[in-house]
């Protein structure tokens, strides 16, 4: 199965969906936004990454910024912050480059390693949708995280491949139906730039028996 462009979703929403499905839909579905300090701290990280006139090149290693990515068999497009391409005879063929190179993606981001697999899934989807594109395979890449300065090699596998199909294939689904996950407070609800607009705390079901008491007199 293929999808159609009009139909693709951003890469970028996996790590979204991975948190908080209803904080996803909410944002790719009924287009809604708000910024707080996290989220503009990663937009400034970020400005670095997706400048796609920085190309470097130093010996074997080819290091690309901001590289647009898309799948027709995952129905996603997004961009790659950085991948490395090193000199390697199992690699592909770069338009005007000599040699054969491996690709080697890694994802920018602002905090600090996490146990949830959220930006494991995206890097992950990068790679699949590079695999797509340049026909060759990726067995590993890597998550750079600011906060700790530290650079976290992650190897994908066939068992992360298959919960970024899984995933996406929900993502579809709940896009094409426009359906907007119910309230679930979660540990990160607090710090959710959109816990204003989500409204976490309407899951708190109260009694309407002491409305009706006030406004009855009784």
């Amino acid at each position: 199965m293929e999808y159609a462009e009009d139909d693709f979703l951003m890469i970028s929403g996996i790590q979204h969906f991975s948190f908080c499905p209803r904080q996803w839909a909410l944002i790719h579905i009924d287009q809604v936004w708000a910024e707080n300090v996290k989220t503009m701290e990663g937009n400034i990280i970020h400005e670095n990454c997706h400048n796609p006139d920085f190309v470097e090149k130093r010996g074997e290693l080819l290091v690309s910024r901001g590289m647009r990515i898309s799948s027709r068999t995952l129905g996603v497009t997004g961009q790659c912050d950085v991948v490395e391409f090193r000199q390697n005879n199992a690699g592909c063929y770069l338009y005007g480059q000599k040699g054969v190179w491996q690709p080697f993606p890694i994802e920018y981001k602002r905090g600090k390693s996490k146990d949830i697999d959220a930006d494991r899934l995206q890097l992950c989807c990068q790679a699949m949708c590079l695999t797509e594109m340049l026909g060759v395979p990726i067995s590993e890449g890597a998550v750079y995280y600011h906060e700790t300065h530290r650079r976290e090699t992650v190897s994908l596998t066939e068992d992360l491949c298959h919960q970024v199909r899984e995933m996406l294939a929900q993502m579809h689904d709940y896009f094409r139906r426009g359906y907007i996950p119910k309230v679930r407070p979660r540990k990160g609800c607090p710090s959710c730039s959109l816990k204003e607009l989500c409204l976490p705390i309407i899951c708190k079901k109260k009694s309407a028996r002491p409305y009706y008491d006030t406004m009855l007199g009784e």
